[in-house]
């Protein structure tokens, strides 16, 4: 006897079909599970047979063949418990095995018949939604993430393994609904940070509007409690909002790697990863022996903050060029390739020199072999994919002093949504959305110069010694600067503050 149960599987963040296919037949009693289960797959044989048990039903004593189709996916992950348990049972008479059509099920099941949460289930369920799959029974915690899958399915919580079994004989059990859109418009909780809070260092925020504005890569450098991390962690605040698709999109990461709270499915609010300087490459770009996101992957629509930036491994900083330039990372296994979203905007700061105390005699005595050597733990193509370069300077006592506060996020988040919006406009047909990810070609259509902006970047690569790369950055950080003035075309004001931009090349 054959029956058949809906479940799925995660590539990436894409969900993807599986059938469980259970036959029960007579002769030697045994337990076999195909279709390239991993591990954790083959020891649901254990686990499913104490659960049966242990929830007051008969394990069959027969050959027992389980089949995940498609046979060439590899199979990964304790989810497919349930559908498993359930197949067994539709061939032994438990409930009709009619009930399993248009019925969607996962979760992992411990020895005593309670089912557990899995990763992964937005995608799988959104997936499975897409299909046709009408009822989607999924682990009483993942219920909230499920129904973010919107109308048109039903979401059923389940506790237990029992319970599931009586369901599907046709008792009632009370679904999870959710408004998905009523939830996303719903105002966020009040930000606890504000660049009200930062005093001083006018010049530095106005780099990070820009930055933010064109969705530019900055470079902030200055010495130790400059507010270096203080300026970075408000970024965010001044980001426009999430709009209802980016925040499904993160929402599929974060279900992805396990780390969604199930009382606040939905991420309505544009991540900020700051990671340590010790991280390892493959928790940063994503990988393992299971593949799973990565920290770049996990700021996907928000930002990156790498504080210290020469602190961290030259390799590891260098695995980064690649998804930088594409918005995705790609990981390739003997069993296969992985494409985790990317498009995040990098935030990196670093200290002038090893002790972070340059052009103070006093406290500095850094030689310029060591200093080179420091700023040297960057590698110069990751430089060039980082558009702003801009100095932190100490605080003085007069601006901390100052009693007014400073202005607010709310303030600068309109000016750089209005900017946001013309570049939208203007590149409607161009298969981007921002200046920071405009083409070659594309610069020579959208920054045009003038005579006088022409003299004025030969002056400057004259003086300065620019290279052809920095050029490009320069007009299009030139490029988001006019927009925030909502001016049509680069002026000679445009062009100058961009050039400052450029600390690094300056020196």
């Amino acid at each position: 006897m054959t029956s058949i149960v809906r479940s799925g599987a995660v590539i990436g963040v894409t969900g993807c079909p599986v059938s469980v296919e259970v036959d029960l037949s007579g002769g030697m009693p045994a337990f076999d599970v195909v279709g390239l289960p991993d591990s954790a797959v083959k020891e649901s044989r254990e686990r499913v047979r104490a659960a049966i048990a242990n929830s007051d039903m008969a394990f069959p004593i027969k050959r027992i063949v389980v089949n995940l189709a498609p046979a060439d996916t590899r199979k990964e992950g304790p989810s497919f418990d349930l559908p498993i348990a359930v197949g067994i049972l539709a061939c032994c008479g438990a409930f009709r095995r009619s009930a399993l059509n248009g019925v969607f099920i996962t979760g992992e099941l411990s020895l005593s018949g309670d089912v557990a949460p899995v990763s992964g289930v937005l995608p799988m369920a959104h997936e499975a939604a897409q299909s046709g799959v009408k009822v989607l029974c999924v682990p009483e915690e993942n219920a909230e993430e499920a129904a973010l899958v919107g109308d048109g399915v039903t979401v059923v919580p389940i506790k237990s393994l029992a319970r599931l079994a009586a369901f599907l004989r046709g008792e009632p059990i009370v679904p999870v609904r959710a408004d998905v859109r009523r939830v996303f418009q719903q105002s966020p909780d009040e930000q606890t940070l504000d660049f009200s809070d930062v005093k001083g260092q006018e010049n530095v925020k106005r780099a990070l509007e820009v930055a933010a504005a064109g969705r530019h890569n900055v470079l902030m450098i200055g010495p130790p409690g400059a507010g270096k991390t203080m300026l970075a962690k408000r970024i965010p605040t001044i980001l426009p909002d999430l709009s209802f698709d980016e925040s499904m999109e993160v929402t599929k990461i974060y279900s992805v790697s396990g780390r969604l709270q199930s009382k606040n499915a939905l991420i309505t609010r544009r991540p900020f990863r700051s990671p340590h300087h010790t991280v390892s490459y493959a928790a940063l770009v994503g990988g393992g022996r299971t593949p799973t996101p990565g920290e770049i992957s996990m700021a996907h629509n928000g930002v990156l903050f790498l504080d210290e930036l020469p602190e961290f491994q030259r390799n590891v900083l260098e695995v980064m060029r690649q998804p930088l330039e594409d918005g995705s990372v790609t990981i390739s296994r003997v069993n296969g390739t992985i494409t985790y979203p990317s498009d995040f905007m990098l935030v990196s700061s670093m200290n002038p020199c090893p002790c972070g105390y340059y052009g103070e005699p006093k406290k500095c005595k850094c030689s310029q072999t060591l200093i080179a050597k420091y700023r040297g733990k960057v590698s110069g193509p990751l430089l060039d994919r980082i558009d702003i370069q801009v100095e932190v300077p100490r605080v003085d006592y007069g601006d901390l002093s100052v009693s007014a506060a400073a202005e607010s996020s709310k303030n600068i988040k309109a000016r750089i949504s209005n900017a946001l919006a013309a570049q939208l406009e203007r590149y409607r047909e161009e298969g981007i959305r921002f200046n920071a990810q405009l083409s070659a070609a594309q610069i020579e259509k959208y920054c045009a110069l003038d005579e006088e902006c022409r003299r004025m970047m030969r002056r400057a690569f004259d003086v300065m010694g620019f290279s052809a790369r920095a050029y490009h950055k320069i007009l299009k950080v030139a490029r988001t600067i006019a927009d925030l003035s909502r001016a049509e075309r680069i002026t000679v004001v445009h062009l100058s503050e961009a050039i400052q931009y450029r600390s690094l090349d300056h020196k």
